[in-house]
């Protein structure tokens, strides 16, 4: 949009020095005369920059650069009112972390092995951490071995090792047309195709998947079984069934990216149960916990595929953050990742039922123990212009574009229910959007 080039010509000036701070702007009338543009087209871009923070209007006297010299602080007045686009779990009540993170690494480093933690680790992890490892995964994977685990420092950079792995530059990599943003982000720096896969309310269809195998042979199928990003759909028992037969038909490996599963009370075999000799696992404990510990860990068909991994990570990330692994182990034991995740789950139905009611009979989809919902657009809205309206309206969320795997015309966007920091915000946000779906779209369009 014009408005917005004009704000980010005058934020340009500001950094580079061009315009001073406290120096009083031109009067709008002037400025789109200068521009040859309309009116409303400047007043729209100086609302912008006041919300941004760039410019102060002072009645009788005129706008001024803002006289903030902090860009920090300024980069704060830019950021939306409140950020439902970040997937991440909510800080329940019943859990407090300002006093558990201190008090658990605390306890970790006064064990009699503690300052171990400190020290540098094998790429793989620890022995005693993939060992808790296996303990925190047998209900869900079956009996596993710790020696085909990996410990790794979060999810993404799991998916990154593996798919460097399993592929090279060119190979192609089947995921449900709409997918999470790091599988794009990681066949884009590896040069990987991806190849998006036909999906309903139940998530990938496998015929769509048996297709690309006889068309493409693509060498690894990347899929999340539980509370799909962004769709929020629960692959059933019987298509986990079809697709690891497929796969195993076709010499396809999996990739089975699984954050959600312990927020889900009820047991489903993961592809990891169906096909251990072909499924790479991920369970990063960053949707069930906390981001803030930086661990996931990564099942592998075999101990020899488990270290073949561990070498990819060693020339990455070299290993897990040992301290914060220390502690999800420590929690694994004694029980306290169990309540904590327990505690979210609780949490996120609260907030389903909280978003049910205020988007009244506005339908969207979503799965009560999840803390996201995916929301498709009436025919009057595009997703990327309703995301950029609700952004100015102080509300962050994210289009469906950014999750399309190829041409998507699904016209939807993804709701965080988590990052908001209580119910109040929450529903503060809900309520704005809630209002503004319901409304016709303005005629001027986003240019994308």
């Amino acid at each position: 949009m014009k408005y917005l080039g004009i704000v980010e010509a005058l934020e340009a000036d500001i950094h580079s020095g061009q315009v001073a701070r406290g120096e009083r702007l031109p009067p709008q009338r002037a400025i789109a005369e200068a521009l040859n543009v309309d009116l409303t087209t400047v007043t729209r871009a100086f609302n912008e920059a006041r919300r941004r923070g760039l410019v102060e209007a002072h009645a009788g006297r005129g706008t001024f650069i803002a006289e903030t010299p902090d860009d920090a602080e300024a980069s704060q007045m830019n950021r939306p009112l409140i950020d439902l686009s970040m997937n991440i779990p909510p800080q329940p009540a019943a859990i407090n972390f300002r006093k558990l993170l201190p008090q658990g690494i605390s306890d970790v480093l006064g064990g009699k092995r503690g300052l171990l933690s400190l020290h540098y680790q094998e790429s793989a992890g620890a022995d005693a951490d993939r060992a808790a490892a296996a303990l925190w995964l047998t209900p869900r994977l079956g009996n596993i071995t710790a020696e085909r685990i990996v410990v790794t420092s979060g999810a993404q950079s799991a998916l990154f090792a593996l798919c460097y792995l399993l592929m090279k530059r060119g190979d192609v990599l089947a995921a449900g047309m709409m997918t999470y943003p790091g599988l794009k982000a990681v066949a884009v720096q590896q040069g990987l195709t991806l190849y998006p896969l036909a999906m309903d309310e139940h998530g990938i269809i496998p015929d769509a998947f048996e297709r690309a195998c006889r068309e493409i042979t693509p060498k690894a199928l990347y899929l999340i079984p539980c509370i799909d990003n962004p769709t929020t759909a629960t692959l059933p028992e019987d298509r986990r069934r079809i697709l690891a037969a497929l796969a195993h038909k076709y010499g396809v490996a999996i990739i089975e990216d699984d954050p959600y599963a312990p927020l889900r009370p009820a047991h489903l075999p993961s592809l990891a149960e169906l096909a251990a000799d072909i499924t790479w696992h991920i369970a990063t404990l960053s949707k069930c916990a906390t981001p803030a510990l930086r661990v996931a860990y990564v099942a592998a068909p075999s101990a020899g595929r488990a270290a073949q991994l561990a070498e990819i990570l060693r020339t990455t990330i070299l290993m897990a953050p040992p301290l914060m692994v220390a502690l999800a182990s420590r929690w694994i034991h004694d029980g306290t990742l169990g309540e904590i995740t327990q505690a979210i789950r609780i949490e996120n139905v609260a907030r389903q039922a909280l978003a049910a009611t205020v988007l009244g009979d506005t339908r969207f989809i979503a799965d009560p123990h999840g803390h996201h919902l995916w929301l498709p657009l009436p025919a009057s809205w595009r997703a990327v212009d309703f995301a950029e309206h609700a952004d100015r309206a102080g509300v962050s969320i994210v289009p469906g574009n950014a999750f399309a795997t190829g041409t998507s015309h699904i016209e939807a966007v993804r709701i965080s229910l988590g990052i908001a920091p209580d119910h109040d915000a929450l529903e503060d946000a809900l309520t704005l959007l809630a209002s503004l779906i319901a409304q016709p779209m303005p005629r001027t369009r986003t240019v994308v």
